[in-house]
């Protein structure tokens, strides 16, 4: 075979596979400014935990807003079309118009689309409050302790989008604060923060800027690590910021479904176990433990309770006003 001829096939097949992955990618339908849903995190196995979201928010949702009803994209039905008398342009048009909607499909209560980042999809809802139905979720998932999942891990609700630069995202949360944290509303709060695909914003920046905007909210409003009222999650995800104000985040594991269905684990008797220590030895390690749980507490106080994960949540939020 000819050197031409190697070389053109080399360019067919270029084209070819340049071709395929334009195709590919031009349909895909991603996370995108504007939208409101649900993030759910999972370990692998996208397509499981899509089907277990599915299943799990369908039927919570059915509870709560009742069975899905799909309406007709041309809003009208047969009978008002018989009973209206129009001339021949009027209906010309009405029928265009029935032609062009004819070819999409409705909108419907939940739509999986592309988060952007490995184990995470983005749930896209619609005529429904996400905050409200995933809290509604892990209420009964911690009250039943009945698990009814297996590889999702956290459900976090997204009811607000904006680009993923701290300027517009100072700009969109000025406005989008206001019902929890401007004056009269005051609440204690924490800062969930997460980045997944996005190297060009500082953790510490965004969470002190957060932090000092809720601050000029309400001046009342102050930061709890341990056990706030309010939770302000934040996920970046590449160019897209997704943002929600939550309650119960610490009582619900972080929106973790697998943890919030176990058991709250039984807090050790001090004095009990100071009691039963009847030997110089035992009575001399009880010392030692009781000593190093009150020297773990004052270095805690010190660092002002900063919680274990702090993927999650960042100490310096308490600098940030």
């Amino acid at each position: 075979m000819s050197a031409a001829q190697n070389e053109s096939r080399k360019r067919s097949k270029k084209r070819y596979v340049a071709g395929h992955h334009n195709k590919r990618w031009k349909g895909s339908r991603e996370l995108e400014v504007g939208m409101e849903g649900i993030l759910i995190t999972c370990n692998m196995n996208e397509r499981k935990c899509t089907a277990e979201a599915f299943n799990l928010l369908n039927e919570y949702a059915d509870k709560l807003y009742g069975p899905e009803k799909l309406q007709d994209n041309t809003g009208s039905s047969s009978e008002e079309e018989d009973a209206e008398e129009e001339d021949v342009e009027v209906a010309l048009k009405k029928e265009v118009a029935q032609l062009q909607a004819s070819g999409t499909k409705p909108e419907r209560r939940f739509q999986a689309l592309d988060s952007g980042a490995n184990n995470v999809i983005f749930i896209k809802t619609q005529n429904l409050e996400s905050d409200k139905l995933v809290h509604h979720i892990l209420s009964d998932l911690h009250t039943t302790k009945k698990k009814k999942s297996r590889v999702i891990l956290r459900m976090l609700p997204v009811t607000g989008t904006c680009k993923a630069f701290q300027d517009d995202m100072v700009k969109y949360l000025t406005t989008f604060l206001e019902p929890w944290f401007k004056t009269p509303s005051c609440a204690t709060y924490q800062i969930a923060f997460k980045a997944r695909n996005s190297s060009h914003n500082k953790r510490d920046e965004i969470i002190k800027s957060i932090a000092g905007l809720v601050g000029k909210l309400n001046p009342k409003n102050k930061v709890d690590l341990t056990n706030p009222e309010l939770t302000i999650i934040v996920e970046v995800i590449k160019a897209v910021c997704c943002i929600s104000v939550v309650k119960d985040y610490t009582l619900y594991r972080k929106y973790n479904v697998q943890e919030v269905v176990k058991e709250d684990a039984p807090k050790p008797d001090v004095t009990t176990a100071k009691t039963d220590a009847s030997t110089p030895e035992q009575k001399e390690k009880q010392d030692a433990v009781e000593t190093n749980q009150e020297d773990k507490k004052g270095e805690e106080e010190n660092d002002k309770n900063v919680p274990e994960d702090k993927k999650e949540v960042d100490k310096s939020q308490g600098e940030g006003e």
